[in-house]
């Protein structure tokens, strides 16, 4: 009897679990290009383009290895346009009697295949290094589930950079060598951008008729198929590695990318596994070719945070994404959308998340998750904002990364404080400043950063909550030490900023 592999967008691997489990001389292989994902959020035309791009390829190379597939492009007039209708409509054409399916990492969609008049056997996606029953046998009785802890684990796990029992170097982070203010270099070596071939030219016309999301989707840089993937890992070992740490936490006007990997968008479809990424890094320690802070710092990111978060979104299941801890309800600002702002950091921010669907993990969490973070935006708002513009962003890694670390909607499950700052910190890390409508060193009047005011705002609004916080405690001593005339005046301040956002105005 036939059954049905559906094969996903963000599940372009060819040992990921459904097709392994499946039999390639009776089963059929089921692929989708529906308006019902296209539409699940106003997502970037460059995260859409490059998800079916790569589903159009890994479709021929599945065929050329004996698989029978059927795949619907998005303008066959005969598409039920939403998943489930199309797993129906095949079912039909083929008298299927199951469906097998890797698990989805988006709660809706694994709803919605569980709702299915057809039985649907759904297996767990084996592609992470931590297995669901294992993370939650890891978590079971832990007071705090910190990702320092999982993180030693997974290293003793993995042997990645371990002498032994012992991390390599003496310690497991490096962080102290890491996270220094970049400077402007003519030499910085850049990510190569793939030139659209035939397929993506395709794509990129039928992304162009049918969507009108926010952002820009030419020009179009990214790799569609497992091979550029592997040239842009190669490409980042070999050329942005070594300056990777030290840099990971900076930003600079004009300079996208820095030294960072940009590879997420691979690893979080498919076409890259996290291991074969970090044994490419951790080769090019042992050769000595990169200093060690560097290659820690980048496995950390993979086997650490990377693993945490899914584990995080698999354990708290689909309430996760109802979490408000603070009650915050404000509307997301129209700076989000690309509406005018003076404030350099965000304009440059939102820009080049219009313009490339990209922006690394500082500007997302010290910048435009901080300024959400401080007005007191929705949750909600914040999360499906980073799912629709970020071409890496699904929901599995998405949602904890901002309802937790970055919104502090969970109430300190991922983090022991909330991120957030007074435009100091974007100073000392960043180049905007300098040529920012608004003045970093002043605390009061019309010039004062929006982030200053906002800051000191936040915690006298929080005070019951954060102000035995052992991590939070110096800062209600300087705001109970400051002048009362000054504390009103930045309390004054803080609420015009918050009144021109609710206003629509210019901020």
């Amino acid at each position: 009897m036939v059954r049905l592999v559906l094969v996903l967008g963000d599940q372009l691997t060819l040992d990921v679990a459904a097709l392994t489990a499946a039999d390639k001389a009776r089963d059929v292989v089921v692929m989708a290009e529906v308006m019902g994902e296209g539409e699940s959020v106003p997502h970037h035309p460059q995260k859409i383009a490059l998800i079916l791009a790569a589903m159009r390829k890994f479709a021929v190379g599945l065929r050329e290895q004996g698989w029978r597939v059927v795949y619907s492009k998005l303008d066959d007039p005969e598409n039920g346009q939403t998943i489930s209708a199309e797993l129906l409509r095949r079912a039909a054409e083929f008298g299927a009697v199951e469906v097998i399916a890797t698990k989805p990492g988006e709660w809706r969609v694994l709803r919605d295949l569980q709702e299915l008049p057809v039985p649907v056997r759904v297996l767990e996606d084996d592609r992470f290094l931590w297995s669901e029953p294992e993370f939650r046998a890891w978590a079971e009785g832990r007071k705090q589930l910190r990702m320092e802890w999982f993180y030693r684990d997974m290293r003793r796990k993995t042997g990645l950079m371990m002498e032994g029992d012992q991390p390599a170097g003496g310690q497991w982070n490096f962080d102290h060598d890491n996270r220094k203010p970049a400077k402007g270099d003519l030499l910085r070596a850049r990510p190569r951008d793939f030139a659209p071939d035939a397929v993506v030219v395709e794509v990129l016309a039928l992304v162009e008729a049918r969507f009108s999301h926010f952002g820009r989707l030419r020009p179009f840089r990214w790799a569609t198929d497992r091979d550029g993937a592997l040239e842009a890992l190669r490409e980042f070992v070999t050329e942005r590695l070594p300056r990777f740490g030290e840099e990971q936490d900076a930003m600079l006007e004009g300079e996208v990318f820095l030294s960072h990997a940009v590879i997420s968008p691979y690893l979080n479809i498919g076409l890259l596994g996290p291991m074969e990424v970090c044994l490419a890094v951790e080769d090019a320690w042992k050769a000595g070719k990169v200093p060690i802070q560097a290659a820690e710092g980048f496995i950390r990111q993979v086997i650490g945070w990377r693993e945490y978060v899914r584990g995080i979104w698999e354990l708290k299941g689909p309430e996760y994404l109802e979490g408000n801890a603070l009650g915050h309800s404000r509307a997301l600002p129209a700076v989000y959308w690309g509406a005018e702002t003076g404030m350099a950091c965000m304009r440059a921010a939102v820009g080049q998340t219009r313009d490339l669907a990209y922006a690394h993990h500082i500007q997302r969490l010290m910048v435009t998750g901080n300024f959400a973070l401080l007005a007191g935006v929705d949750p909600a708002r914040v999360h499906e904002w980073y799912l629709s513009v970020y071409v890496d962003a699904f929901e599995w890694v998405e949602a904890p990364n901002t309802i937790g670390m970055s919104q502090f909607a969970d109430g300190g499950l991922l983090g022991s404080k909330p991120y957030v700052s007074s435009g100091a910190y974007i100073d000392r890390m960043s180049d905007h400043c300098g040529g920012c409508r608004y003045r970093v060193k002043e605390k009061v009047g019309e010039r004062a950063c929006p982030f200053n005011l906002l800051y000191w705002h936040f915690l006298v609004r929080h005070r019951e909550r954060f102000r035995a916080n052992p991590r939070m405690g110096q800062m209600y001593r300087v705001w109970d030490g400051m002048d009362e005339g000054h504390r009103e005046a930045v309390l004054v301040g803080a609420e015009a900023v918050l009144g021109r956002l609710d206003a629509g105005k210019v901020v």
